[in-house]
């Protein structure tokens, strides 16, 4: 069976400008390269889990999502193939786009995107690891039952803090992408 490292998209790999509408807004956060590569060569699959509730809230269409999901693989798997596939969730049960205004098990912290992944790529979740900075982010993990990283870029300060308040146990905090890839070399070294 395959491993995967789970990775939120805004605020882990790319800079949060709210709602990325544009492939122009794409900013890579420093070091995430270096961390995805990490990972690859840990044999790790790294699998982006993100919710993209602007579909549902009428900011942008799929085909525009897949616009940018586009320019974000090209730039991120130019040089060696360091994203292996992207799962998101269009839903959101305040949207007004109605097919997508609803509550939909793929939306973190529901589990469906992860379980659409492991079932694509046969993935062990037991051997995988979750990399994001919000709640819905350790949330999702710990519904998972999966080791969960929390990057203190993007709302990681702020979510460490709501963690804490909704008794979320993290299993490692990492200032950023580059240094959560450290906490899995140590981890693998350790098992």
């Amino acid at each position: 069976m395959a491993k995967a490292v789970f990775l939120d998209r805004d605020g882990t790999i790319n800079r949060d400008v709210g709602y990325l509408s544009r492939k122009e807004d794409i900013e890579i956060l420093p070091g995430a390269f270096e961390a995805l590569r990490t990972f690859k060569r840990l044999g790790f699959l790294n699998i982006v889990i993100t919710n993209q509730s602007g579909i549902a809230r009428g900011y942008y269409t799929e085909e525009e999502l897949k616009e940018i999901h586009d320019e974000f693989l090209k730039i991120l798997n130019a040089e060696e193939k360091l994203i292996d596939d992207i799962f998101y969730s269009p839903y959101h049960s305040e949207g007004i786009v109605k097919e997508f205004a609803i509550e939909h098990e793929t939306r973190k912290p529901g589990t469906g995107m992860i379980e659409q992944a492991a079932a694509k790529y046969n993935i062990d979740l037991s051997q995988s690891i979750f990399i994001g900075d919000s709640l819905v982010d350790m949330q999702c993990a710990q519904n998972a039952g999966i080791k969960k990283i929390l990057v203190l870029t993007g709302y990681g300060e702020t979510t460490k803090k709501k963690c804490a308040a909704e008794n979320i146990i993290l299993e490692h905090i990492a200032g950023n992408l580059l240094a959560a890839s450290e906490i899995v070399r140590k981890i693998l070294k350790t098992e």
